[in-house]
């Protein structure tokens, strides 16, 4: 934990029109690297058209470290108090517990400086949008290995993911998750509620596991999975599941950036030279390869098809869904 006082003034930072004063700018969020929380707010500023893209209206958790990592990790849903008055929050629900959360919503690179400031190191955005947050506009597949599961296995069942992609007609935006695994997004057209898109992300998955059953499973228990095999977690489309977003950094001590690739870099990545120190400048060459995203709108149709053949065909529903 952190303790004395601060050996160096607050930082302001000029973020568009506003101005974003950073406290503390020394504080080391990361010992392995010694990377601070100034270098934190200036790698979001380096990627800032690609953050924003990637959070854009969304509802979004944040994941602060106020004392960095080697202190205590808060999961913050609201928006703490103090927020600036252009600091905008859109309201989700959890009928389940009665309860609300007017969650961050970013909508200007100056709202992620702001969180920057509030201590946040990852963003976690629903896959839905405040005109509608109850019906995605994006379906999320996360290629989870299980720990005895190489990148190896991860890097050839992305192809598979891409060749199932390809057939559908779909479009996937391919990014590493900041650790071992990968994700690929998919713009949807918001017609949908979550119980919807989960269905066609697990038929989506099943097919996957049918074409590459020695590297995948869908089994939900972790316990009855395959330590060797990547889990297709279809299960990141229920309500309020979430993951880190394109370009976000990871709470982890090397600072890794959950980073968007292309589908012919897939094979030689390393997802592990993808930091905050390294992300920029690839930034600055190549710009955002998620760029294209709002462009490719897919409807979810033809994979409803196949989980009403599935179900049809007596395949039962793994679990793991939570409203």
């Amino acid at each position: 934990m952190a303790t004395g006082k601060s050996k160096a003034p607050a930082v302001e930072l000029e973020v568009g029109d506003r101005t974003v004063r950073i406290s503390h700018p020394e504080r080391v969020y990361f010992p392995a690297t010694g990377a601070t929380k100034l270098d934190l707010a200036n790698y979001y500023l380096s990627v800032g058209d690609g953050i924003v893209r990637a959070l854009r209206e969304r509802p979004c958790m944040m994941h602060r470290f106020p004392d960095g990592l080697s202190g205590e990790k808060v999961h913050q849903k609201r928006l703490p108090h103090g927020a600036p008055d252009w600091v905008q929050t859109v309201r989700v629900t959890f009928p389940r517990y009665n309860r609300h959360a007017d969650e961050l919503c970013v909508t200007h690179l100056a709202d992620v400086i702001w969180a920057v400031q509030m201590s946040t190191v990852e963003f976690h955005p629903w896959n839905s949008r405040r005109a509608d947050v109850e019906r995605p506009d994006e379906w999320r597949i996360d290629l989870d290995p299980m720990p005895e599961c190489g990148f190896d296995t991860v890097q050839r069942v992305a192809g598979v993911v891409h060749e199932v992609l390809d057939e559908v007609g779909a479009t996937g935006w391919p990014k590493t998750s900041g650790g071992s695994g990968m994700h690929v997004y998919v713009r949807i057209r918001p017609d949908w509620g979550f119980g919807d898109v989960r269905r066609a992300a697990l038929a989506f998955a099943r097919e996957v596991e049918r074409r590459a059953p020695q590297d995948v499973t869908t089994t939900w228990w972790r316990k009855d999975r395959d330590p060797r095999k990547l889990f297709v977690d279809y299960n990141q489309n229920a309500r309020d599941h979430t993951i880190a977003s394109a370009y976000s950094v990871r709470g982890v001590p090397d600072a890794t950036v959950s980073t968007p690739v292309t589908w012919d870099e897939i094979d030689d990545v390393d997802p592990h030279e993808f930091t905050i120190a390294t992300v920029p400048d690839r930034f600055a060459k190549l710009g955002d390869l998620h760029a294209g995203i709002d462009d490719a709108v897919f409807s979810l149709e033809p994979l409803l098809e196949w989980a009403d053949r599935d179900e049809a065909e007596g395949e039962p529903d793994p679990g793991g869904a939570e409203d």
